[in-house]
């Protein structure tokens, strides 16, 4: 596909993302639906120089780079650009925008070895990324597609991979810590927009961790020479240059990164959640008759987007998939979300993303003003949300009154399906069985039901045959007439 189209982009106001502004030769900019990069006369040539690479079709061609294409004119150029833009390239927009801190260890994993690939691609065309940074990659349901076409330029003789310090900080040492610690990355990449330092990472590890693969020359050495050398940056770079760095270095210390990044595994307890759609409180009768609900929901009409919240295993995102354009599955157990990715990504499905949040405590808002990472509503709000057995984690285990949590669900203007299991459910006395008596009186059937009533359009509901859990479908105050599902329990 050549990338020269003679279509201009809309004459919507334009707006720059908040998340793009620390490379000023590449902004990323919106206007309408569509996404932008207003490149800088440099930038235009290291763009230039990428698209007649053998690697700028090869990794467009199978979906690995997203799909780009350079415009003809600049207009409607958005305020606030630091460079003059030489020209504009219009992208093909994500479904949903995901971050490091949310996605599953695999998830991580192959995004570090995407950004090897292309790393050692580039190389062989004497180019190469100058940054080593997981928000460059996004994910179109399990698949990873690197964004940021920006990020590459001419290789320049005599400099070392200028990206490494980064991809050890977002990339080697979050997966070593989960691999080699049973440590979730999660909490270091979210605490810190720009990775995990190699001193904080050696603070972490054991002297007898030094054995371990990859931890020696990454960790322990990283760690004393950027100590020794800390104040030393411009004539360290000005030595390396003049010893004579080659290009045949980096390329080796790439293939040596990518062999040890392709060993690094980690597997999920087999605990209660990760085979909670196995081991739970449902009879076959109740789990048909939930499935043939949702699914009667789901093929309703065309959701465009639809939120899996507390989707554990993914039954209910698959059956979403049946009648939604795209699937968000977010689970706060990150075991059970690492085996959906992994079986999504076997299957090759670019419909549902799978990631792992706390609902309780979603992502925020994050870096410079708050912006640059935006909060979960902030980035695509859902026509349709799941909220199947959750409501009592929420309200119980996490202590949220019951009126917060609906009116939350209230506030994303969407369309619901929710199941709320009575306090005689197994797995509510469960969760009440700790608790001091009389902590929760909120969480009763009639008061969710008057709730629900007052900020939601209730268009049907239905008892499980054991008559401990309840199937509510409502609409949006107001949002026209309803569905046509059958007439509502009595």
């Amino acid at each position: 596909m050549s990338t020269s189209t003679q279509s201009s982009q809309s004459t919507a106001p334009s707006q720059l993302e908040p998340g793009s502004f620390r490379d000023p030769e590449s902004r990323v900019f919106y206007a309408g639906d569509g996404v932008y990069r207003s490149l800088s006369a440099d930038g235009l040539s290291d763009f230039e120089a990428l698209s007649a690479t053998k690697l700028w079709e090869g990794f467009r061609a199978d979906g690995r780079i997203v799909g780009t294409e350079k415009l003809e004119g600049g207009a409607g150029l958005p305020e606030g650009l630091v460079k003059e833009s030489a020209a504009v390239l219009k992208h093909e927009r994500i479904p949903f925008v995901s971050y490091p801190y949310e996605w599953t260890f695999s998830m991580l994993k192959d995004a570090a070895l995407l950004q090897l690939d292309l790393m050692l691609a580039a190389l062989e065309e004497d180019m190469v990324l100058k940054d080593s940074s997981p928000y460059n990659v996004q994910f179109k349901g399990s698949k990873a597609v690197f964004v940021d076409v920006g990020s590459f330029e001419r290789y320049r003789e005599g400099e070392p991979w200028i990206g490494y310090r980064q991809f050890c900080m977002l990339y080697l040492y979050p997966l070593l810590l989960q691999s080699a610690k049973d440590v979730p990355f999660h909490t270091f990449l979210r605490g810190a927009i720009d990775g995990i330092p190699p001193a904080q990472m050696r603070g972490m590890v054991s002297a007898g961790d030094r054995f371990r693969k990859g931890m020696f020359l990454n960790v322990f050495v990283h760690a004393r020479m950027e100590r020794k050398h800390a104040d030393r940056g411009g004539e360290v770079k000005a030595e390396i240059k003049r010893a004579g760095f080659k290009k045949e270095l980096i390329q080796a210390n790439v293939r040596k990164m990518r062999k040890l990044v392709s060993k690094l595994d980690w597997s999920p307890p087999q605990g209660v959640w990760v085979a909670y759609g196995e081991r739970n409180s449902y009879s076959d009768d109740d789990a048909k008759r939930k499935d043939e609900f949702v699914r009667e929901v789901a093929t309703s009409q065309q959701w465009d987007l639809t939120w899996d919240i507390g989707a554990n295993n993914g039954r209910y995102s698959r059956i979403a998939a049946e009648g939604s354009r795209h699937v968000l599955a977010v689970d706060a157990d990150q075991g059970p979300m690492e085996l959906l990715y992994r079986s999504l990504r076997d299957e090759g499905d670019e419909q549902i993303l799978a990631l792992t949040m706390n609902l309780a405590d979603p992502s925020p808002g994050l870096g410079w003003r708050g912006a640059e990472r935006k909060a979960l509503p902030d980035r695509g709000k859902p026509d349709l949300v799941l909220a199947l057995a959750l409501i009592h984690h929420v309200a119980i285990a996490a202590n949220v009154p019951v009126r917060e949590f609906v009116d939350w669900l209230s506030s994303l203007g969407t369309s619901l399906v929710i199941e709320f299991p009575t306090r005689e459910d197994s797995m509510v006395k469960k969760l009440l069985a700790p608790k001091r008596d009389g902590l929760h009186p909120d969480y009763e059937r009639e008061n969710f039901e008057s709730v629900l009533a007052e900020l939601f359009d209730v268009e049907r509901r239905e008892r499980s045959s054991s008559g401990t859990r309840l199937l509510y479908f409502a609409r949006p105050k107001g949002a026209g007439a309803p569905i046509d599902l059958g007439a509502p329990e009595a």
